[in-house]
């Protein structure tokens, strides 16, 4: 299946939702009708980020906030002070119960997904009107109106429904379904006859960890582990610490034993949004309601503004085409949700793109409620351990995009902690270590990053008579195209499109003219 886009050109002079200038931000966008995952890769590799269907790329040299896409590179990735403590919260939450409300300096703030494309609101909500969303976004308000209506019931009676469902979504675990539990922090049963005063012999450990898996195999027929990762289990690409001075891997830290009567279990499931897996349908009602408290508390929206509507357009549709080749990852490339259960109950969700490369974090909402365990840096600290194990199977799958970077922007800095990490230069196109970076930033919000004078863009637009077209049902190269229609006026906006996209995505992609 062909990329099928359709340009709609450079957008200037609206809102920022960065530094709040009524008329300073510049971009250029196209909506994709649908996208092959390599596609989106090679895009996101020249500046270029998704907000639903609508694919943007900020205009740098012009716009108030120039955006740098930003990488981190998980295989070397250490965890900082201020990451270990954040992880050591969570642990001593999920153990004791204890609720340590230190300042969250750190904590990611990202504007809302709707800010982020500012100008291009009114259009993306017209263009949806064509597109295939609507039914997931009717399933649900309907979905909505049922709740309305069983509220008058008994709350035992929605209890023993939620009990029902969490139970059925447990047995759905394992089962093929495109949902793959990703971790669940509980505890490890002592082998018989432990001497509990002192730690468990490896021996015994290893014991454990046999048994364990051969459970989740007796759990999937399919014999594969399908990501599950339980609590102590770090891969084997990151072995445990060969003596106590190394210091602890990130999966060490996350995947730390808790006592047996820990206080509370968290659990990571991976589910596809698009196309919906069943899964994502059974608990898209529940993760709406998180979404609207986060829009509600976090971003100040009144009750009425975070909308089905939104939410489905936003963060749950999406261009990229589910992919399951033999040699990807177990749950295939595509968009996904990546929920965080606590206690059978949904309190984040990270929104994430699996891409032949990389994972690519879309956005995160949250519980307000649990604002005191820094989910925004816990999510992104579990979505590099995701990458690494991801890696395992696919070994070029080795990146973990994080969006845009603006340096400018306070709020947004904080991306810059996760080392080490690049930055795309924005001429060139060629990643840069973000050390190198800052020092130009610090004296100019607009930076070219590669040094070299005589360096050019190599995947630039080089013969745009090539550029595949989609008119009235055929596909054919621009070339060609524009000899039948003779408009010169069309012309700009064709060049300016091949330019963006590059040589190779402008041969692949098919390019919509009506």
């Amino acid at each position: 299946m062909a990329s099928v886009v359709e340009y709609k050109g450079l957008k200037a002079g609206y809102h920022c939702g960065y530094c709040e200038s009524e008329e300073g931000k510049v971009s250029c966008g196209m909506w994709a009708h649908t996208m092959t995952v390599q596609d989106y890769q090679d895009l996101i590799d020249r500046g270029w980020r998704r907000s639903g269907k609508y694919v943007y790329k900020p205009v740098m040299n012009q716009t108030c906030c120039p955006q740098y896409t930003i990488r981190c590179r998980p295989l070397q990735f250490q965890p900082s002070k201020s990451h270990k403590k954040v992880l050591k919260k969570m642990l001593k939450f999920l153990a004791k119960g204890e609720i340590s409300r230190g300042n969250c300096e750190d904590e990611p703030m990202e504007p809302t997904m709707e800010d982020a494309v500012a100008g291009d609101v009114a259009l993306i909500n017209k263009l949806d009107i064509q597109c295939d969303l609507k039914t997931l976004s009717d399933d649900l308000k309907e979905s909505l109106k049922s709740e309305e209506r069983k509220k008058g019931k008994s709350s035992k009676k929605a209890e023993s429904n939620e009990l029902i469902q969490s139970q059925n979504i447990e047995a759905k675990l394992g089962s093929g379904e495109p949902s793959h539990s990703l971790g669940v922090l509980t505890v490890p049963k002592p082998g018989k006859g432990a001497d509990l005063s002192k730690p468990p012999c490896r021996k015994a450990k290893e014991i454990r960890k046999e048994r364990k898996r051969l459970k989740l195999m007796q759990q999937n027929p399919a014999g594969e582990l399908q990501g599950f990762q339980s609590q102590g289990e770090p891969r084997s690409l990151f072995p445990p610490k060969a003596r106590s001075n190394q210091p602890k891997s990130l999966e060490d830290l996350i995947f730390e034993s808790l006592p047996e009567n820990a206080s509370h279990k968290l659990e990571v499931r991976v589910v596809r949004s698009s196309p919906p897996s069943s899964q994502f349908k059974a608990t898209m009602l529940e993760s709406f309601q998180v979404y609207k408290r986060y829009q509600m508390v976090i971003h100040k929206q009144p009750p009425d503004k975070p909308t089905v509507s939104q939410f489905t357009r936003f963060l749950c549709s999406s261009p990229l085409e589910a992919e399951n080749p033999p040699n990807g990852p177990d749950c295939g490339y595509g968009s996904f949700h990546q929920q965080y259960w606590l206690d059978g109950k949904i309190i984040a969700v990270g929104v994430i793109d699996i891409l032949p490369y990389c994972v690519s974090s879309v956005y995160l909402y949250y519980d307000p409620d649990y604002s005191f365990l820094s989910l925004g840096v816990y999510s992104a600290l579990r979505e590099i351990a995701f990458t690494r194990q991801l890696h395992e199977k696919t070994s070029q799958l080795s990146y973990y995009y994080m969006g845009f970077y603006i340096h400018s922007c306070p709020k947004m800095k904080y991306k810059g902690h996760y080392r080490p990490s690049d930055l795309l230069c924005p001429e060139t196109y060629v990643w840069v270590p973000i050390e190198q970076c800052l020092p130009s930033l610090e004296n100019s919000k607009y930076c070219r990053f590669n040094q070299d004078p005589e360096a050019v863009d190599e995947g630039r637009s080089k013969e745009p008579d090539r550029l595949q077209v989609f008119h009235k049902k055929a596909i054919l190269p621009y070339g060609v195209y524009k000899k039948q229609r003779r408009d010169p006026s069309e012309e700009a906006s064709v060049l300016q499109y091949a330019s963006l996209v590059g040589q190779a995505c402008a041969e692949r992609m098919l390019l919509f003219r009506s």
